[in-house]
């Protein structure tokens, strides 16, 4: 089973359901979300009956109405730059505005 989902939901592609029905309906049974997937996209949820805690975002992508991100990489954070305490704002967007 591949726990790619977001917040440990794992997801199961359509063929390892097929092959692993029983087992998938025990966990569900015992209160485990299992995302199915087809081609990689969510489609539907498994899952107990009355649902535990908060909608997640796999909750609201299996029951289509959200489209889950298709990044699961996130850009680097942007390096801080160094400012001079003793310049005035205007002084330093001069040069960037062209002035």
């Amino acid at each position: 089973m591949d726990l790619t989902g977001q917040e440990g939901v794992p997801t199961v592609g359509v063929r390892e359901l097929r092959n692993n029905v029983a087992a998938i309906l025990r966990r569900a049974r015992h209160g485990e979300r299992v995302v199915v997937t087809i081609d990689g996209h969510p489609v539907a949820q498994l899952g107990p009956l009355t649902p535990a805690g908060a909608v997640s975002l796999w909750d609201l992508a299996g029951a289509g109405l959200v489209e889950p991100p298709h990044r699961h990489d996130r850009p680097a954070a942007p390096r801080p730059q160094p400012m001079p305490a003793d310049v005035r704002t205007n002084r330093l967007l001069d040069p960037v505005r062209g002035r």
